[in-house]
């Protein structure tokens, strides 16, 4: 195994977060290697909307609209970068792009760099979409994603419904 293995940075708003339905995904070995790294919100406000018939959250991919969407950054390895690319259905579903981030936490350790203190900006990788439905932009808009949230509108699993 090499020494030096390359991580990137991954913002998760919806069921990847702590509590949700997806987060066991983020730390299934056989996904890869996910560390939590810091509570953050975007820079920008964008639509975070819950839509279709899974009731899944999407991130539209339109700055300036909506809220400051609230989440986690996690390091991931490349295998578990590879596992949420195919996991969100990238290209197609969700494309991932970089979000600049403002830092609520940091709770994750930093190797040979400055630990971000609160408030401060940083990067990382993001699952937004421009593939929406017309009417999506119109839905109400969430700064926090949460499947048991007051909205009745939980998350169904894929596979369960397919």
């Amino acid at each position: 195994m090499p020494s030096c293995i390359r991580m990137a940075r991954v913002f998760v708003y919806g069921t990847l977060k702590k509590g949700q339905p997806n987060y066991y995904r983020m730390f299934d070995s056989a996904n890869g290697k996910a560390e939590f790294l810091a509570s953050a919100r975007t820079t920008q406000k964008y639509p975070l909307v819950i839509a279709n018939k899974y009731n899944i959250p999407f991130l539209l991919n339109i700055p300036g609209q909506g809220h400051r969407v609230q989440g986690e950054i996690y390091k991931v390895d490349d295998q578990m970068l590879q596992f949420l690319d195919a996991f969100e259905g990238v290209p197609t579903m969700y494309q991932r792009t970089l979000v600049k981030l403002e830092v609520k936490e940091w709770v994750g350790q930093t190797e040979g760099e400055e630990r971000p203190v609160p408030g401060s900006i940083t990067e990382a990788f993001v699952y937004s979409t421009t593939a929406y439905e017309p009417d999506w932009p119109s839905l109400h808009n969430y700064e926090s994603y949460d499947s048991h949230g007051d909205h009745g509108l939980e998350y169904t699993a894929r596979e369960a419904q397919d």
